[in-house]
């Protein structure tokens, strides 16, 4: 088959005007730019196959592809379809890739969580995933590809980054499970490939713009009430969850919640001084289970206390997995804060309800030491409460 066109032709076509390059292929100028066609017969229907605009395709490649779609008609291939099915490949492809479902799981799932949740999970991805797999069909990744992102953030020296990253990937996959783009959620097979985030058994965010990403997310809790208000007080007061969750109306009075022997650890009774914050927050409690035995009752049985797991799961609906940050975590949390901000080892550890020095020490010292830790209480949790509202707030350090 003979050519017509040549390069300067192309180039100084003018509008309004069809040049042929032979075989049905030709280039259609118009006043808004320069088009390929290829006109064809299939079925004995006249078709028109649209090659690409130039000289974003050049001549050489227009012919290129003029022979491939010559060839899928002499085999019995409708060019035009077979271009259609190609497209609609790629975009079934493009719907396909970790990323795509990524974000559509962010619109999805994540619609009830505060902003500052949302746009850190997104960070996370669009830092730490996305650039390495973010462009891989979900259903091809394999578990060496997740470790070999999680190894990055962990060589970067932020273990507990690559802990929270592992457990948004694993939500990714569980909801390409259920939409069928997936087979298994790949993260399962990685338990324990990587360092625990903290010597701790109970995990724990301890560095002061995650915490205060943390109180907002609390803050913003689009559950029970109860359950937001036992997040705070988890934060303010740091006690055990199960004395948090057996908490009593009787067993508070006035500025002071006091913890029978027989709900402790220890056997002691414990005093745990009631900062304002979380005297407020027991005053909007007041109304809704004022009248029952416990502060935060079961809702299925108002005579029992909430189940173990409440705050637990209220924290992985925020997106904090038992591996970042768990309900016992707000004592490691307390814990190394207040050591940073300078305070006695006897004052935070009798407010841990520690045993503290030895056994005739404990024998002797029956102080609780009621004013300094009500001093400290309020001042952590007004330290909380800039942590959360953003504030730069440098904690005074105090002279042990």
């Amino acid at each position: 088959m003979k050519r017509k066109l040549t390069d300067t032709a192309a180039k100084n076509a003018k509008p309004t005007s069809s040049i042929s390059d032979g075989g049905g292929l030709y280039l259609l100028v118009k006043e808004t730019g320069k088009f390929w066609r290829y006109n064809y017969r299939m079925d004995g229907k006249q078709k028109t196959l649209s090659i690409g605009s130039y000289p974003e395709i050049s001549l050489k490649d227009a012919r290129l592809l003029h022979e491939e779609a010559r060839a899928l008609l002499a085999r019995g291939v409708d060019p035009s379809q077979h271009k259609q099915a190609t497209k609609g490949a790629r975009l079934a492809e493009s719907a396909n890739t970790f990323q795509a479902v990524a974000m559509e799981w962010i619109v999805k799932f994540t619609a009830d969580q505060v902003p500052e949740h949302i746009d850190r999970q997104k960070r996370r991805l669009e830092r730490h995933v996305f650039p390495y797999i973010g462009g891989r069909i979900i259903g091809e990744i394999e578990p060496p590809d997740i470790l070999a992102v999680l190894r990055r953030i962990e060589a970067a020296g932020t273990l507990e980054t690559a802990h929270r990253v592992k457990t948004i990937i694993g939500q990714v996959f569980r909801y390409a499970v259920a939409t069928g783009r997936a087979v298994r959620d790949q993260t399962a097979d990685l338990k324990g490939a990587l360092p625990p985030a903290k010597g701790n058994h109970f995990a724990a965010i301890t560095d002061p713009k995650e915490i205060g990403e943390l109180l907002r997310s609390m803050a913003g809790y689009s559950g029970a009430m109860e359950t937001c208000i036992a997040l705070q007080l988890s934060a303010y007061l740091f006690t055990r969850p199960g004395e948090l969750r057996q908490m009593e109306w009787a067993e508070i009075e006035g500025d002071v919640w006091t913890i029978p022997a027989e709900k402790m650890k220890a056997g002691r009774v414990h005093v745990v001084p009631l900062c304002k914050q979380a005297l407020a927050l027991l005053d909007e409690l007041r109304p809704l289970t004022g009248k029952r035995r416990y502060v935060f009752p079961s809702r299925t049985d108002t005579s029992k206390p909430m189940s173990a797991n409440t705050v637990r799961s209220a924290l992985v609906r925020l997106g904090y997995e038992s591996d970042t940050m768990t309900a016992h975590g707000f004592r490691a949390l307390a814990s190394t804060r207040l050591y940073e901000m300078g305070f006695h080892t006897d004052l935070i550890e009798k407010q841990l309800a520690h045993s503290v020095g030895s056994d005739v020490r404990r024998a002797y010292d029956r102080s609780q030491h009621i004013e300094q830790r009500t001093a400290m209480m309020q001042q952590w949790a007004d330290y909380l409460d800039s942590l959360r509202d953003g504030a730069q707030v440098i904690p005074i350090r105090r002279a042990g």
